[in-house]
């Protein structure tokens, strides 16, 4: 691999890495604290990688309650990427999309394009009833993913960890988070 190559898989090994107040919240009518895998996923791999677990919650499927929970943590300055498992398939209670995406100022289309790309490789067709997504608002990243722990660890490893990491190049979403 050449160096340039390198730098592009890797990031750049003499930046230093910004650690980043994360949020994580799971969209759930049935899981609690206790049967939350996806949402534990997160919270650990978000601490391994140096981001700060900020605040962690479960919500039931309910456009509103959705909606007010990640506004509250969009208004606040301190926590600059919320992420959300759950409610983003096609059963009659998955409102994930329709409650998050009139707070975006901005969608970041590649998200769920790549969320969707890589997961083929793992579950085939069936990727194409994930709905998963994400946004800016008030320069916050909020990114959207399906319920289920393989899929959060998909999206971690194969797109999170390095758009989350200010090392990695070409480019990364930290530069677009930090606030003056």
């Amino acid at each position: 691999m050449t160096e340039s190559a390198q730098a592009h898989t890797t990031g750049d090994r003499d930046a230093v890495s910004t650690p980043l107040n994360v949020a994580v919240l799971t969209v759930s009518d049935t899981r609690t604290e206790d049967t939350d895998t996806s949402g534990q996923y997160l919270a650990e791999v978000l601490r391994a990688a140096g981001h700060n677990l900020m605040d962690r919650k479960i919500v039931q499927d309910d456009i509103y309650q959705l909606r007010a929970q990640v506004s509250q943590w969009i208004a606040d300055p301190a926590i600059q990427v919320v992420l959300t498992t759950g409610g983003t398939g096609f059963s009659g209670r998955d409102s994930t999309p329709e409650a998050l995406q009139p707070l975006f100022d901005k969608r970041v289309e590649g998200f769920g394009e790549l969320f969707r790309a890589v997961s083929y490789t793992e579950i085939g067709s069936s990727t194409i009833q994930s709905r998963a997504l994400a946004g800016l608002a008030n320069n916050t990243l909020v990114c959207c993913m399906p319920g289920s722990t393989g899929a959060c660890r998909t999206a971690w490893e194969q797109i999170l960890s390095r758009q989350l990491d200010s090392t990695y190049r070409p480019c990364n979403f930290v530069t677009h988070l930090l606030r003056g």
